[in-house]
């Protein structure tokens, strides 16, 4: 009985640990397709997930709009092989959203093979029933 009592308090507890609102889901498919958009170098992909009104933080200080963003992606010279997201929270309120995550990747900017690894903090805003990617800063993993 003691066994049996165990097992489903874990099971239960892990059940709430794990739960997610329909909001929160569709921010983490909306990440999902930010961060294959950005390994494929897609533009439209990019243009569809991002709004017009971005703001990109880079962890070097250099913050781009919507447009340079994009084009640094497309055009490769800012070339991401690989992402891999890890530790992520999202908190949805309203058509607002906070999303922070460990994102490290395997780049090659300009023919350059190299590793990044950042704390990002991204907002997300709800748009005529789409979330967008609204602001982005990264903090370097020291």
């Amino acid at each position: 009985m003691k066994q049996y009592l165990i097992i489903t308090l874990f099971l239960f507890s892990g059940t709430i640990s794990f739960a997610q609102s329909k909001s929160e889901r569709q921010v983490a498919d909306a990440i999902q397709q930010l961060r294959k958009a950005m390994v494929d170098g897609d533009s439209l992909a990019l243009l569809h997930i991002s709004s017009p009104l971005l703001s990109y933080g880079h962890s070097s200080g250099v913050v781009q709009n919507q447009q340079e963003f994009v084009s640094k992606i497309a055009n490769g010279s800012s070339d991401f092989v690989t992402i891999d997201l890890s530790e992520q929270t999202i908190s949805v309120s309203g058509n607002t959203a906070i999303v922070r995550h460990t994102f490290i990747a395997a780049t090659n900017d300009g023919g350059k093979p190299g590793t990044v690894k950042l704390h990002i903090l991204t907002i997300w805003q709800k748009s005529h029933r789409k979330w967008l990617l609204l602001a982005r800063q990264a903090v370097k993993i020291s």
